[in-house]
């Protein structure tokens, strides 16, 4: 999910070209929150960045970079946050995913639940091998969406948890994993009417930015090998190769409305969570794992490190310091989503790692925000990082500032996991003040010779450089 949500209209909506989101649910949600207008993922795909921010190391120290690596084997037996609240006597629950679908049946489940793990069965609509559908009412009645299912699984949960329930007034951690909008963007055909045809415009930019270095690209290849329908149309992906504009709409249209059907379940999971007497004192975060590109650059899915997606919503509600909204413009990264729920609920705080820290089990290369909760405005760290490989041995590193994207593509050494900063392959500086979209590449402007070398710095520093725990950040471009 990109922000693509209704309290994200403004500056920090993904793209002027989006029609108005019904999300009634979340925008809900984000009035009563912490709602963190600039949260960056870690790198753009799902089972990484889940694996980076459910133990707060980034990729470098997770050594996970695609969909298959167990952090526990490959690089440490770090603790993840169902597991620190275990361990600290909360009954921990979930459902859906979480983490990576393969790890949340079978390795993971012994480390981080204390309850067996929901995993409920996609319907047959989402096993097709068709990018985008709407079903109605027939359809789904005895073949539900696991979306559907996992929210029933959640009020269930909560359930156990309220009064009369078999663990009344035991405190709990419940995560509630939805799948959508993930491809295939399938919903029930209702949520379609909050787009109809004429409010879903193609993207004013479906071109590669100018000066692009070739390795920045990708060239969308989920969505072209794994549909029929997509693969029938003979689209490649190829750089400035864009899909038919009434495929485009629609799959942009199926998107959207994927997101208001999400959002709908979420209602149902926090309406429970109010009807059952547990909201007032229950610390709630909703949050994406990645960002998405709808065809801008003409690319689709995410697998970069472009703003569409790194950027990804990020709220918190905390009653009594929350209540009244909180809304901050402060860079924040999902790696500080672990120490902020261990502060927010009192726990034991998670100390910042130290260097080469694959043998402790228990620390967070990130920063709990709860200081932007007493003060949305507070000093605070002035980058965050991203990252995406190019094979095995280039990675793209990705510095957000306020104001710009920086990124080198560089050599990386799969061995000892560091990357070469001498072997360049390319650079990329975007200046979100003139160039929100990121469509013009101006590293190579001489007048920008002074700001490269700043960002590189920057860059190679790297996250220590500028945490709050380790220095004294000042706010700057």
């Amino acid at each position: 999910m990109r922000a693509d949500l209704g309290c994200y209209q403004g500056t920090d909506f993904p793209s002027r070209d989006d029609p108005q989101i019904h999300s009634p649910n979340i925008d809900a949600l984000a009035r009563k929150s912490l709602l963190l207008k600039k949260a960056y993922v870690q790198q753009a795909i799902c089972s990484p960045s889940r694996t980076s921010f459910l133990t707060s190391r980034r990729p470098d120290t997770t050594h996970v970079y695609d969909l298959d690596t167990y952090w526990r084997k490959k690089s440490g037996n770090f603790t993840t946050i169902p597991q620190y609240f275990k361990n600290h006597g909360r009954i921990t629950a979930g459902m859906g995913k979480i983490f990576h679908p393969v790890l949340n049946s079978h390795e993971d489940a012994p480390y981080s639940w204390t309850e067996p793990y929901v995993q409920p069965r996609p319907s047959s609509y989402e096993g097709a091998k068709i990018s985008h559908m709407y079903l109605n009412d027939s359809q789904l009645a005895n073949d539900p969406l696991v979306d559907e299912k996992i929210a029933q699984a959640a009020v269930r949960a909560l359930q156990d948890f309220a009064t009369g329930g078999k663990y009344a007034e035991r405190p709990f951690f419940l995560a509630v994993g939805f799948s959508r909008p993930h491809l295939p963007f399938v919903s029930p055909v209702r949520f379609s009417q909050y787009y109809p045809a004429s409010s879903v415009h193609l993207p004013s930019n479906p071109y590669a930015p100018t000066n692009m270095p070739r390795i920045a690209w990708w060239s969308s290849l989920e969505l072209i090998n794994g549909y029929t329908d997509i693969t029938a149309l003979n689209y490649h992906g190829n750089i400035n190769e864009t899909l038919p504009d009434n495929v485009a709409r629609e799959l942009r249209r199926a998107y959207f409305s994927a997101i208001s059907w999400v959002d709908s379940l979420v209602g149902v999971v926090l309406n429970e969570l109010e009807r059952l007497g547990l909201s007032n004192d229950t610390v709630v975060s909703l949050l994406g794992d990645h960002g998405y590109q709808l065809g801008e650059h003409g690319i689709w899915t995410k697998h970069s490190n472009f703003e569409l997606a790194a950027h990804a919503p990020m709220m918190i509600r905390i009653p009594g310091l929350t209540d009244n909204g909180i809304i901050t413009n402060r860079l924040v990264e999902f790696v500080d989503l672990f120490p902020t729920l261990v502060d927010a609920v009192g726990l034991p705080p998670i100390p910042v790692c130290p260097e080469n820290s694959q043998n402790v089990l228990t620390c967070t290369e990130g920063e709990s925000f709860m200081p932007l909760v007493h003060n949305a405005t507070a000093a605070w760290k002035h980058s965050a990082f991203s990252q995406y490989p190019r094979g095995a041995r280039i990675m793209g590193y990705s510095l957000r500032s306020d104001r710009y994207r920086y990124t080198e593509w560089v050599d990386f050494n799969n061995q000892t996991f560091k990357p070469d900063w001498t072997r360049n392959h390319g650079t990329e500086l975007y200046d979100h003040q003139t160039d929100p979209d990121e469509n013009h590449n101006v590293a190579s402007d001489h007048a920008n010779a002074d700001l490269v070398k700043s960002m590189a710095f920057r860059l190679h520093a790297g996250w220590r450089h500028v945490s709050p725990s380790i220095n004294n950040p000042t706010i700057v471009g």
